[in-house]
């Protein structure tokens, strides 16, 4: 039961830090709203399919 912990805690540790990263990077103005949309977006996915792969 505590693996399931780690692992899930490993995975938001994960997306969270990818978002911080992706809205820490320098770009244009005319990117900005896209790129942190579809990061987010992404973000969103990978943590959702992680934890229906993990069962939680």
């Amino acid at each position: 039961m505590s693996d399931m912990r780690f692992v899930r805690g490993i995975c938001i540790g994960m997306v969270a830090g990818a978002a911080v990263g992706a809205a820490m990077v320098p770009r244009k103005k005319s990117t900005k709203n896209s790129f942190a949309g579809k990061a987010i977006k992404t973000a969103s996915e990978v943590l959702d399919q992680v934890s229906d792969v993990l069962g939680l």
